[in-house]
């Protein structure tokens, strides 16, 4: 593994390359301050990753990032930013697949780097990464659900503290409350302010909102996709899923399923199926929308389970883990909230088939709640 880190080596290089060594990981790690000699490297020899500071010698770190992700579309693009420096991070954004803070963190650089070693096993697909790397304009990492993710690590963590982060940004929160309003979470009365919503909903299940707000963003739909068609499918495939797993990995469960179809928002994707019919889907030669969706998950820094689950949601029987957790949970999920065969095959095979006529009463049941 050859990790490039572009910007002043700085008093955490010797705790790094330790904690490289508490770990047994024999990376090559180079330090580089010359942002011009990035591009100078051996073409036998691309980098797996490239760290850059935000403001290098001459250059913007982002603007080296593009370059790498011209010259090394593989390589994972990471960019350092000073604590509290959030402005035009929306930008930067379509440079860099994940953000960290400063000073380097040599525990949070290892989990990111390693995060994405873990994807390309299950994901080892060079044309799928090459075009995944290629894109340029890849929806953000969802902004406001990580903010909420460390918001929610904290024990003393209130209503109120969620509310006023998510009141921050008029547009998520207007677009949270339309959600919380929707038949598939309103109780009757109709909610005006984030912190009723808050209280009413549960923290995981605004944690969700927020998510399906920032992640099925944007104007029009690429591939002809309806996003507000394939948002309210989202939302009954996450409930259900949650509902068919149930236990400790059921918030797992649910938000994999509000993700399942996030791939069809990405360019020159194949959607076969249903879809097909629904949407100019290209020439069938691009990857897969599930994988696509799961290799920009995993990028964006997602649990595994829920990047693997979302790559194998519609081929349950390819997933690495034996028997029904979360990417079972989500498949079937996923096929009864949009009107797609099941694979019942997958289901003999672990011992759950007589469990889906009840599933398909469920499923009936949400549907008519909603309507």
């Amino acid at each position: 593994m050859f990790i490039l880190i572009v910007g002043g080596k700085g008093a955490r290089a010797v705790e790094f390359e330790q904690a490289l060594a508490d770990f047994g990981l024999d990376w090559d790690v180079q330090w580089q301050p010359d942002p011009e000699a990035v591009m100078a490297l051996p073409d036998d020899r691309p980098p797996d990753a490239v760290v850059a500071e935000r403001d290098l010698q001459g250059v913007s770190g982002p603007d080296v990032l593009a370059r790498v992700r011209s010259r090394y579309p593989e390589a994972v693009r990471i960019l350092l930013l000073d604590e509290g420096d959030g402005s035009g991070v929306e930008q930067v954004l379509e440079s860099a697949h994940r953000l960290l803070r400063k000073p380097l963190d040599a525990g949070e650089l290892i989990e990111a780097v390693e995060s994405v070693i873990e994807l390309r096993e299950l994901l080892d697909n060079e044309s799928l990464k090459e075009a995944i790397g290629k894109v340029g304009a890849l929806p953000p990492p969802p902004r406001l659900y990580i903010e909420m993710t460390q918001l929610l690590g904290d024990p003393d963590t209130t209503t109120a503290d969620v509310a006023e982060v998510l009141s921050q940004d008029p547009a998520i929160a207007a677009k949270v409350l339309r959600l919380c309003n929707s038949a598939y979470f309103s109780a009757g009365r109709v909610i005006t302010d984030m912190r009723t919503a808050v209280t009413r909903l549960g923290l995981q299940t605004i944690q969700r909102l927020v998510l399906a707000a920032e992640a099925y963003s944007g104007a029009g739909g690429v591939n002809g996709i309806d996003r507000d068609a394939m948002q309210e499918r989202a939302l009954r495939t996450s409930r259900l899923a949650a509902r068919l797993l149930g236990g400790p990995s059921a918030e797992l469960a649910a938000t994999a399923g509000l993700l399942a179809e996030v791939g069809m928002l990405l360019p020159d994707v194949r959607i076969p199926g249903r879809v097909a019919e629904e949407a100019a889907a290209g020439d069938g030669q691009g990857p897969h929308y599930a994988e696509a969706g799961a290799y920009l998950l995993g990028l964006w820094g997602l649990p595994m389970p829920i990047v693997e689950a979302v790559a194998s949601h519609h081929q349950p029987g390819r997933m690495r883990m034996s028997g029904f957790w979360v990417a079972g949970a989500v498949h079937v999920a996923s096929a009864l909230a949009g009107g797609t065969e099941v694979d019942e095959t997958y289901l003999r095979s672990v011992g759950m088939l007589d469990k889906l006529p009840r599933w398909r009463a469920m499923a009936e049941e949400q549907l008519a709640e909603a309507a």
